[in-house]
Order: C-alpha cells, then sequence, then structure tokens
C-alpha cells in the first residue's frame, strides 16, 4: 500500500505556551484553531506537505520524532542553537542529508532535514 501523509500531530501541556514557542522560535503561522469557543487544536501554514499541528492533552509529550525538510539547514541551525534545547547538532548523515534535531518545550523530537 502507498500513502501520502497527510497530517501529524503532537501533544503539548499548554496550548498558549506551544503556540508562543512555535511561532517565536521556529516562526511557524497559525492556520487555523479549534474549536472556536475553547480552543485545545492549533494548526500551521503548510505547502502542500503534511499538516502539522499540536493539541492540547495530558498525554504529552507524543514521543516521536517529527522531520521536517528545510531549504537552508545551516542557516536555521545557527538561528535555533542558542534558543532551544538542541538533541543532535548539525551533522552530515552518511546517506546524503544534513540535520539537527531539537526538543519542543513539551519534549517533542522535531529534526529538520536537508537534501543534498
Amino acid at each position: 500500500m502507498q500513502t501520502k501523509l497527510m497530517h501529524v500531530r503532537v501533544n503539548v501541556k499548554d496550548l498558549i505556551l506551544a503556540r508562543e514557542w512555535y511561532t517565536n522560535n521556529l516562526g511557524f503561522k497559525v492556520s487555523a484553531i479549534y474549536p472556536p469557543d475553547k480552543p485545545n487544536y492549533i494548526h500551521f501554514e503548510h505547502s502542500g506537505g503534511a499538516i502539522f499541528a499540536i493539541m492540547e492533552d495530558e498525554n504529552y509529550p507524543s514521543h516521536g520524532r517529527f522531520n521536517f525538510n528545510v531549504s537552508d539547514v545551516d542557516n536555521l541551525w545557527n538561528q535555533l542553537k542558542d534558543k532551544v534545547e538542541v538533541v543532535e547538532e548539525l551533522f552530515s548523515t552518511p546517506y546524503g542529508t544534513r540535520k539537527f534535531t531539537i526538543r519542543d518545550i513539551d519534549g517533542n523530537e522535531l529534526g529538520f532535514v536537508q537534501d543534498n
């Protein structure tokens, strides 16, 4: 079976703090907030890939790693390395990519990868 990934969500402890972390540190832009009367879910803008979302949930972190493909991983590394918790510093992989991994404020691992 072939599939196309459409949506990825991580659980967070505090929706407002997490939104601020993702928008201030990573530059993500909020696309939607649900439900309008008492929000517990936010998803961010995307450009044709899977939707990335956060949801306030008592079962956090999500215990996974989410890799984002980026066009300039070195520049992004220089912007983030002193502002976030680093899991893996920037390195070149044996399979032709460069990447680094950070942890958000709820312990979710976020990787940023550039194809060479």
